[in-house]
């Protein structure tokens, strides 16, 4: 079995680090580069930087930041925010990321996915979304940070994301982010059960217990969390050591 993943996401607004509760009330958590730094010493396996603002505002992921973390860290990374065409794609790749995290774009034009992964390859395309669970049970799939629902259900874009050529579905449930009381595992392991591609969880990690259920219950192949890393929570070695305890494959 492949060994699952623990993955630290930096929200990015204005050059430092923030978290919210349900993707409002931000707090900071300090510098984006130190903090990757910080967590690719303690054994991350991956890192997620998000420009949360980017696409609301309507600017660009800035390099630079991106430049400077990749000559701190030396584990994989993807960026995202306000990548909507390939020049954009081109340009972290080329700063020095290894993926990045496409999300309103790719609602707003899914072919961007098939051009991405054409030009670049599967590996480099992670589709996210953020989806929020309606009275009827059903997951809506929203844009822009979270302040703009679509008409696209969770499962069919998955799907479709996925048969497009895309190499991983970041899925962060809304009604879980920064509540800290567990994964959304119903919908994660529907999404396993759907998709031939790995399945990242976020949203709703405050606990160790969470992170052994979401790989146990939601069959999620990575879980990513922000706050509980942040704010000395939950310490990555620590965690790890609890999931290898568990019989939860990591790399130690």
């Amino acid at each position: 079995m492949l060994a699952k993943r623990i993955i630290p996401c930096l929200d990015v607004k204005d050059g430092q680090t923030v978290k919210g509760t349900n993707f409002v009330n931000l707090r900071r958590a300090g510098d984006p580069v130190a903090l990757g730094k910080a967590y690719s010493e303690q054994g991350a396996d991956e890192l997620v930087f998000l420009d949360i603002t980017a696409t609301h505002e309507g600017r660009k992921t800035f390099a630079d930041m991106v430049s400077r973390v990749a000559a701190e860290i030396n584990i994989p990374f993807t960026v995202g925010g306000g990548i909507s065409e390939l020049a954009d794609v081109e340009r972290m790749l080329d700063a020095g990321a290894d993926k990045v995290s496409i999300n309103s774009a790719a609602l707003r034009r899914p072919a961007l996915i098939d051009e991405i992964v054409r030009r670049f390859g599967s590996q480099v395309c992670v589709v996210a979304i953020d989806a929020k669970q309606t009275d009827g049970g059903d997951w809506t799939c929203y844009l822009a940070g979270g302040r703009v629902a679509t008409e696209r259900g969770l499962f069919e874009w998955a799907r479709e994301a996925a048969d497009r050529g895309a190499g991983e579905i970041l899925f962060t449930s809304m009604d879980h982010d920064g509540v800290k009381q567990g994964f959304a595992n119903d919908a994660l392991a529907r999404l396993h059960r759907a998709l031939p591609i790995p399945v990242i969880a976020s949203g709703g990690a405050g606990a160790m217990a969470h992170f052994r259920d979401a790989f146990v219950e939601g069959c999620a192949d990575a879980a990513l969390a922000a706050s509980v890393f942040h704010f000395g929570e939950i310490p990555i070695p620590a965690l790890k050591r609890y999931l290898q305890d568990e019989g939860i494959p990591v790399r130690l």
